[in-house]
C-alpha cells in the first residue's frame, strides 16, 4: 500500500474492462489561492522531479544568470534533444567558457524520435548534451562560473547554488524542503508537498512584472518548444492555452498554473504520467480556466492492433469531486 493517502484519479478501460487504475493525490487552487479541489492529502510529501526545473531556473537567475528567452525556457524545461535545443545548450556553456564535457548529467539519446533515428543512422553515440536535462545543467554551470563557485562540485547539495535552489523551492512552495535526494540527471532534488507545488506554480505566474519569477514563467510560455519539443505534451498545453504554465516530472508529477492564478499539482502513485495532462485539464476547467482549445489532449486512446479499443477516463473519486462531470 502507498505510504500516503490517495484517491482514484483515472481509469484505463480496454473493451469496456477496467484494466488499470491510477491512484494519487491532486490539489487545485482557485484564483485566490484557496484549495478548491482536493483529492487525497494536499500535504503529501513528494519528490517533484523535473517539475522542479522552473525553480532551479529561477535560482540560477537569482544568482545573476540572465539568459535569452529560449535559453531560460530550456533551463526550466525537459527538452527532447532536437538540434535547436542542443545549439542553445552549447551557447550557454560557451558563454561561461565551458563545453559539453563539463555537463554532469548522464549520456542519453534524444527523446525526439526523428532526431534519435537520424543520429543512430549516422553512427553517433549517446551524449550528455542530448539528455533532456542538459539545459538545466548548462544553466547551473553558467551560474556557478558567474559567481566564482566551484564548478566541479556544482551538483553537491551543499554547493552554494544548490543551497539557493533549496531556498527558492522552500520560498515558492511556502513550506520547508521535505526531503533531499538525487534526481535521475544527477542533480540534487528537493522535496515539497503537492499543495506546495501548486502554490509554487501559482506564485510563479503571478510574479510581479519584471521579477525573476515572472521572467522564467514568461520565457516558458513564450518559447514552449524549448520547454519540451515538437509534440511534447507540456509544449502543446502551453501552445494551445496561452498564459498557462505546465511542467511535468518523472514518476507521475505535474504542475500547471493559469495566468489568472488557478493552479493544479498532482502525484500519481504508480509513477505513470499517461493520465497527468488529462487530469490537469479537467482540474483547470473545474477551476474556471477555458481549456477547450486543448480538448484533443484530454483524449488518450487505448489501442488494440493499432486501433482504439478503449480510453483513459477520470476516476470515480475525481468525478465526484468535480460534481459528477464527464466520465
Amino acid at each position: 500500500m502507498p505510504e500516503f493517502p490517495f484517491a482514484e484519479l483515472a481509469v484505463v478501460e480496454r473493451n469496456g474492462f477496467a484494466e488499470s487504475r491510477h491512484l494519487g493525490t491532486l490539489v487545485g487552487l482557485d484564483a485566490d489561492g484557496r484549495i478548491a479541489l482536493r483529492l487525497g492529502d494536499p500535504g503529501t510529501a513528494v519528490l517533484p522531479r523535473s517539475a522542479t526545473k522552473p525553480w532551479q531556473a529561477l535560482a540560477c537567475r537569482r544568482a545573476g544568470l540572465h539568459l535569452t528567452v529560449e535559453a531560460t525556457a530550456l533551463s526550466a524545461g525537459s527538452h527532447t534533444g532536437e538540434d535547436r535545443h542542443v545549439a542553445v545548450v552549447r551557447e550557454v556553456l560557451a558563454g561561461a567558457g565551458l563545453d559539453e564535457h563539463a555537463l554532469g548529467c548522464p549520456v542519453d539519446w534524444p527523446e525526439d524520435e526523428p532526431t534519435r533515428e537520424r543520429l543512430i543512422a549516422a553512427g553517433e553515440r549517446r551524449s550528455r548534451v542530448r539528455m533532456n536535462c542538459s539545459g538545466k545543467h548548462a544553466a547551473m554551470l553558467a551560474a556557478t562560473v558567474r559567481n566564482g563557485w566551484d564548478v566541479a562540485g556544482y551538483l553537491d547539495p551543499a554547493h552554494p547554488l544548490q543551497q539557493l535552489v533549496a531556498a527558492t523551492v522552500a520560498e515558492a512552495s511556502g513550506g520547508p524542503v521535505t526531503a533531499t535526494a538525487v534526481d535521475g540527471c544527477g542533480a540534487p532534488l528537493f522535496g515539497t508537498t503537492v499543495h506546495g507545488l501548486a502554490r509554487a506554480g501559482r506564485a510563479m505566474v503571478l510574479g510581479d512584472e519584471g521579477s525573476d519569477a515572472r521572467a522564467v514563467a514568461d520565457a516558458m510560455r513564450a518559447a514552449p518548444g524549448f520547454v519540451g519539443g515538437a509534440g511534447h505534451v507540456n509544449t502543446e498545453v502551453m501552445r494551445l492555452l496561452p498564459g498557462v504554465l505546465a511542467k511535468g516530472g518523472a514518476e507521475g508529477v505535474l504542475v500547471a498554473a493559469a495566468a489568472t492564478g488557478q493552479a493544479v499539482a498532482m502525484k500519481v502513485v504508480d509513477g505513470s504520467p499517461r493520465a497527468t495532462t488529462v487530469l490537469a485539464l479537467a482540474a483547470l476547467a473545474f477551476l474556471g480556466v477555458d481549456t477547450a482549445p486543448a480538448a484533443a489532449l484530454a483524449e488518450v486512446p487505448v489501442l488494440g492492433g493499432g486501433r482504439p479499443v478503449g480510453r483513459l477516463r477520470l476516476g470515480a473519486d475525481l468525478q465526484a469531486a468535480l460534481g459528477g462531470g464527464a466520465a
